[in-house]
């Protein structure tokens, strides 16, 4: 798609910056701190970006084995430590176990991820398929050995789900216990006809997305590509989740209008930003991808203070719209 004195190309050599710019980037559990960068590798990071970052990265991702809370793995491994009476004797088994074999927890770990691994595979599966899944069907692909960590397990799956793929797992049948695996925010665009075949790539269109809301509305391609980075997606390297990054950004989310680039006013050099585009507008709200962040994030819309106070408004302007087109709607015109 043209651009105002410029083309965006969907080039695999193309470099906006040194990878290494983006590798002091430290973020706060704050505000500010996601309005200027989301995450970064600082340990105060939440858990569940912790697993964004791993899974987003350009191999093969491997969950963080923090993903697992340590109260999680305390309780499934309580009864083997039930006759453990002090830090000592805790220590003693510890070297002992190291002795004989693998610690008991880190096995335990390791078997969780796998299960989460699947259960994931296995919820993309049905997506693809448009089919729902039930309870049943998911125990038994984590097979009833880890029942009693079945909601811990798909906890976990959703979370990644909805961080990297951007789809939501959802119980609409209660009674059965049947889930649904639905596009997040609204949305209708799952991005699986561009880059990689058959992979849901909503996840970095909602991640853009917020991140123009978070700098202002609007974003340089300096700071989207920075964010990008720190979730190990890179310009001009192929990406195994989404493929050629740059060519979903500058092309497929401009042309499916999700998206709008312009060259930032007065800019001399020239520097060119992203906006939402008219998709976006209509399909989601500012306050829908607010709570989004707020949720990722670990903390509460209302502490986003400008941004909260902005989508607020536009709920209100929206409810406005929608009572005035139920009125000409009702009565063919406006009644005063």
């Amino acid at each position: 798609m043209a651009s105002p004195q410029r083309n965006l190309q969907c080039s695999p050599t193309e470099s906006l910056q040194s990878d290494s710019e983006t590798q002091g980037l430290e973020a706060a559990q704050s505000p500010e701190a996601v309005e200027e960068a989301y995450v970064s590798s600082d340990p105060s990071t939440p858990d569940i970006l912790k697993v964004a970052c791993a899974a987003y990265g350009p191999s093969t991702p491997e969950s963080p084995q923090s993903s697992w809370s340590s109260s999680t793995v305390s309780t499934a491994t309580s009864s083997s430590k039930s006759s453990e009476g002090s830090s000592s004797q805790e220590e003693e088994a510890s070297a002992s176990v190291a002795k004989e074999g693998p610690d008991p927890r880190s096995v335990l770990v390791d078997a969780l991820e796998d299960k989460v691994t699947l259960l994931v595979d296995s919820l993309l599966v049905k997506y693809r398929a448009k089919e729902p899944i039930t309870k049943e069907e998911m125990l038994t692909i984590v097979s009833k050995e880890y029942q009693d960590h079945f909601t811990d397990i798909l906890l976990q799956a959703s979370e990644r789900m909805e961080i990297i793929y951007g789809l939501d797992v959802k119980e609409v049948d209660p009674i059965h216990h049947c889930y649904a695996i639905v596009i997040k925010l609204g949305l209708t665009y799952d991005g699986m006809l561009h880059g990689e075949k058959d992979v849901p790539k909503t996840g970095i269109l909602i991640l853009l997305l917020g991140a123009i809301f978070m700098k202002g509305n609007r974003a340089t391609e300096e700071e989207v590509w920075k964010i990008l980075n720190v979730m190990n997606v890179y310009r001009g390297q192929k990406h195994d989740i989404f493929g050629d990054a740059t060519c979903l950004i500058t092309k497929h989310f401009l042309e499916e209008e999700y998206l709008k680039y312009q060259q930032v006013a007065n800019s001399d050099p020239a520097q060119f930003e992203f906006l939402w585009g008219p998709r976006a507008h209509a399909e989601t709200t500012k306050m829908e991808v607010l709570k989004y962040l707020a949720k990722v994030y670990g903390s509460d819309p209302r502490s986003f203070t400008s941004q909260y106070e902005e989508a607020f408004q536009e709920e209100q302007e929206r409810s406005q719209a929608r009572n005035a087109t139920a009125a000409v709607d009702s009565h063919g015109h406006f009644q005063f």
